[in-house]
Parts: structure tokens; sequence; C-alpha cells
């Protein structure tokens, strides 16, 4: 038996959350190694310790709102990393723009 972070147990396909990041994902596999409970998330496909996460009702599991018509709903976190890094190349200067009134 393999428990979470407030004790409660964790089966196979059930929700968990990482607490530290709040990484969601279903847990794929399960295993004891060097005395730790250890849980596989399908999101992440890296195992956590499962003293470390804590198990979600089916009501905490919050449906992504990002929506892409060309990917059916899949997240391309490579793309969104992409998004990410040309933000943080823009530069903000209260010089560069000045009201029109």
């Amino acid at each position: 038996m393999v428990f979470d972070a407030r004790g409660i147990e964790i089966t196979l396909d059930s929700y968990v959350r990482y607490v530290d990041t709040g990484t969601i994902g279903k847990v794929t596999d399960m295993k004891v190694q060097d005395g730790f409970d250890w849980v596989l998330l399908d999101k992440t496909g890296l195992w956590y310790r499962s003293n470390l996460v804590e198990l979600l009702d089916e009501k905490d599991i919050k449906k992504s709102t990002y929506y892409d018509k060309e990917s059916d709903g899949e997240v391309d976190i490579d793309e969104l990393k992409e998004k990410a890094r040309a933000l943080e190349d823009i530069e903000l200067d209260s010089k560069v723009a000045e009201g029109g009134g």
C-alpha cells in the first residue's frame, strides 16, 4: 500500500498533485525503493515520493482552459516555453510610449 502526504491510500489510475510545484497527473505505476514509496505520473513521466503528493478528488481536477484548434486540445509544452522566452526579451521602459492626450 502506498500513502500520500495526508496518509490516504493511493491506487493506480488515481490523480495526485505534487505539493511542491502543483503538478497534477494520473498514477500509472507504483514502487518501493530504498525504503520510500514512489508513484509514476503520466503527465511528466517522473517518479515522485508518495509522501510528497496528495490524492485529488474528481472535483479538484481542473480541465485546461487553453485550447488550440489545430491540436484538438493538446498543449505543446515546448511551444509554450518558446512563447515565454520571447516575452522575456521584451524591454519595458517608461520612456518608450507617451500619452496621446
